[in-house]
């Protein structure tokens, strides 16, 4: 009840707020657009490209240094089109002019040949991207930061696609075609990141909570499926994400306030024009909140993340990052009995990445990014049964990692060029736990497993991805990664292919095959010293597709895609598991015994995506997919995997009358998740989960979905700008299941509801 009111309470108050600023006369000075226009096979400045603003009379053509400049432009959202002879024609949308600031615009133009007979690919408002690799969908720092029902959060935003399950409202887990949240990886300018998220899981890529800060985010590329050599290590897909430079001429400086948190931003130049910085620090309230209305439990978390830019010369560039998070969460008995739940205790977790990159310009010929980094996560959990205070685990880990990422692109002649490169990383994991003694889900008494064990390993691979072109009609990349894990001893050799066939300006084939492994987590082999000596496990991926053009601003793609894995761990011990999913279903491994690494999986789908960039008054994006996912467990019988919901449907929308003013609605659906039943006669007699061996993950949870709601009103000052938003996230309140569990307080079965209704707004002031 209190928290219903408090809802009520924060919903009237930004609808007042929104009466009231709405009142408020606006006086708001001009800003203006700067930015740099390059070669993307070669970073090289194009001089003379002529950049303009839709829809109006203004432009510039850029300079010998590729800069271009166009003042005097009134507050609001813009579209900025650059053309350039030679190059396909690029429109950026989403460029935001704030009052008397400088908003910039940076493009990468992709080369094309002029023939008299041949295609002219119109790249128009979607990125031509260089290497040919399988499913790309890119997305821009204002797509992530209105979208309803994301809050800013990467991963959510990318939960509408139709490759990505649709399992959990708290959390925030990619399920990509059919794989676990532990296949997918994360780098932010060619520094990888082990996880994006707060209270981060471990042997996983998953969070409730998103980290990054998506004001300093230029560029979001998700690859899934078939992507390039460059990347390794993981099954399922790439998160590359562009973080943006800071103002090189002024010194800008923003506040936030909304339901998560609180926050500040600032940014600007180094000395003599050699670059620029900016810094952010953000902290949640939700636990003040929760004390101040006296009920429940809520996290507490923070961030601070920052990036400088330093030019040596017109050639060399080094750029230093660091992201540093902090989550935690703690729960007594007497607030774990009130609110019906199973456990109580506390987590740590503390996590940061830090590192630099060197990006050195070849003349005409290309350019090399070469990174070194150092990561950490330190968790510290402990937590205890409520009913009978019996100790459940007591963890302190430590997960760090030093990472050596060398990139180079090279353009060999008009029709080909090459990305090449080395990557190498040492890997330590230190584990001090103890897992309590447990029955398990077939009423078996586990002992406790009590550990203290560290493992070092090494991680080196080599690797190279070829791309020829015939005209502008043909294209076929061809690629290898060879690696090295020094924790099994295992050697791996990846190749990869994809191919583009233009069969006019709007209508590509492409198809794509590559083969992918994966160490499996440290948390995992750290249990036994035989884990270390399993198989890596390997992917293989096959896709075919088409995308068809309507309209400049309008992409329609069709996907079919087939994976199929081996070297999966299995158990005799619960011959029906896939271990693996115990990162996203338990959020934890624990208590094994003997392992085979004979497991088997395998995904395959359909998928259809239509995304319309907002070139004029509206945008949206509608993704449906069909897809199966399968498992072959310890006794070779297929079961349904837990990620397999079949159908996907999901819409997103929105509408601007104006610059000051937006609409936007999200709805999602997915077909329920496959479970295994309890048996309540034995459960009841043990008092603990006991399933009913005879329907491994036969049943399935209704079908989940979701209505969101968002308005957005900017308002522009003399040199500020106040951007206010309110979002209402299951407008509908429909109540759908997390999961059946059995309830050790009431002793008997209960049901686990999603998000209900939820009122979330906030407040940006940049000044």
């Amino acid at each position: 009840m209190k928290h219903r009111q408090f809802n009520n309470l924060i919903l009237h108050l930004f609808c007042l707020f929104f009466l009231v600023a709405g009142s408020i006369k606006t006086f708001a000075e001009n800003g203006s657009i700067r930015g740099r226009v390059v070669n993307a096979e070669t970073l090289q400045p194009l001089a003379g490209a002529n950049v303009f603003i839709e829809g109006t009379q203004k432009g510039a053509a850029t300079d010998v240094d590729g800069n271009y400049f166009i003042p005097d432009l009134s507050a609001g959202s813009f579209i900025v089109t650059i053309q350039y002879i030679g190059y396909a024609t690029l429109s950026k949308t989403d460029v935001i002019v704030r009052p008397g600031r400088i908003t910039y615009c940076d493009a990468a133009l992709t080369p094309q040949q002029l023939e008299a007979e041949a295609i002219v690919v119109q790249s128009g408002y979607f990125t031509e991207m260089l290497e040919n690799t399988g499913s790309i969908t890119q997305f821009n720092r204002e797509e992530i930061r209105r979208s309803p029902g994301s809050a800013g959060d990467i991963s959510r935003i990318l939960m509408a696609m139709p490759s990505t399950a649709q399992v959990y409202d708290n959390a925030n887990d990619l399920m990509v075609r059919g794989g676990s949240p532990m296949e997918n990886g994360f780098y932010i300018d060619n520094i990888p990141v082990p996880n994006i998220n707060h209270f981060p899981v471990q042997g996983s890529s998953g969070g409730p909570i998103g980290l990054l800060n998506v004001d300093f985010i230029e560029n979001v590329s998700f690859y899934c499926d078939g992507f390039s050599p460059v990347y390794g290590d993981r099954l399922s897909s790439v998160v590359d994400i562009d973080f943006r430079d800071g103002n090189r001429e002024q010194t800008d400086r923003q506040l936030d306030l909304n339901m998560g948190g609180f926050g500040a931003i600032a940014e600007g130049p180094l000395d003599a024009d050699k670059g620029s910085w900016f810094v952010s620090a953000r902290r949640s309230y939700l636990d003040l909140i929760v004390d101040a209305i006296g009920t429940g439990v809520a996290p507490r978390y923070g961030d601070v993340q920052g990036k400088v830019v330093y030019d040596v010369d017109a050639h060399n560039q080094l750029s230093l990052l660091n992201i540093f998070g902090t989550s935690e969460f703690a729960s007594d008995k007497k607030k774990a009995t009130e609110n019906n739940q199973d456990s109580y205790g506390k987590t740590t977790v503390y996590q940061n990445t830090i590192g630099v990159n060197w990006r050195r310009l070849w003349k005409n010929k290309g350019y090399s990014n070469t990174s070194l980094s150092w990561s950490y996560i330190k968790n510290d959990r402990a937590f205890f049964a409520t009913g009978d205070d019996r100790l459940m685990n007591d963890v302190v880990s430590l997960e760090g990692s030093v990472h050596l990422r060398n990139v180079n692109y090279y353009r060999l002649n008009a029709n080909s060029r090459m990305e090449f490169g080395i990557e190498g990383s040492y890997e330590t994991a230190d584990y001090d736990y103890a897992l309590g003694g447990y029955t398990n889900r077939f009423g078996s008494v586990i002992p406790p497993l009590i550990l203290n064990d560290d493992i070092n390993s090494l991680k080196t691979a080599a690797f190279f991805n070829y791309t020829w072109n015939y005209g502008n009609r043909f294209s076929l990349s061809w690629g290898w990664r060879g690696a090295y894990f020094s924790a099994g001893g295992n050697y791996h050799s990846s190749p990869r292919l994809s191919v583009t066939y233009r069969i006019s300006d709007r209508f590509t084939l492409n198809g794509a095959y590559g083969e992918f492994y994966q160490q499996l987590p440290a948390f995992l082999m750290a249990q036994r010293n035989e884990y270390k000596h399993l198989k890596d496990p390997h992917a293989v991926h096959y896709i075919i597709g088409a995308e068809y053009l309507p309209a400049p601003d309008t992409r329609l793609t069709l996907e079919v895609y087939y994976k199929k894995y081996d070297g999966f761990p299995v158990s005799a011990a619960d011959p029906a598991k896939f271990i693996v999913d115990d990162g996203r279903s338990m959020n934890f491994f624990r208590h094994y015994g003997a392992l085979s690494d004979k497991g088997k999986a395998r995904s395959r789908g359909v998928e259809l995506l239509l995304q319309k960039k907002l070139a004029k008054d509206f945008y949206g994006l509608v993704s449906a997919s069909y897809f199966r996912s399968h498992y072959r467990d310890f006794t070779g019988t297929w079961r349904n995997r837990i990620y397999d919901n079949r159908w996907l449907f999901s819409v997103i929308g929105g509408y601007k009358p104006d610059n000051r003013w937006e609409f936007s609605v999200r709805w999602n659906y997915a077909g329920g998740v496959p479970y295994t039943p309890l048996d309540l006669q034995q459960s009841a007699k043990y008092n603990t989960a006991i399933i009913d061996t005879r329907r491994i993950n036969a049943n399935r949870y209704p079908a989940y979905h979701s209505l969101n709601l968002r308005v957005d009103r900017r308002f522009y000052y003399d040199s500020v700008n106040l951007v206010t938003y309110l979002s209402i996230w299951n407008v509908y309140n429909r109540k759908n299941v997390a999961l059946y569990y059995w309830n050790e307080l009431e002793k008997q079965q209960d049901t686990l509801y999603q998000w209900s209704m939820i009122p979330i707004g906030g407040i940006e002031l940049e000044f």
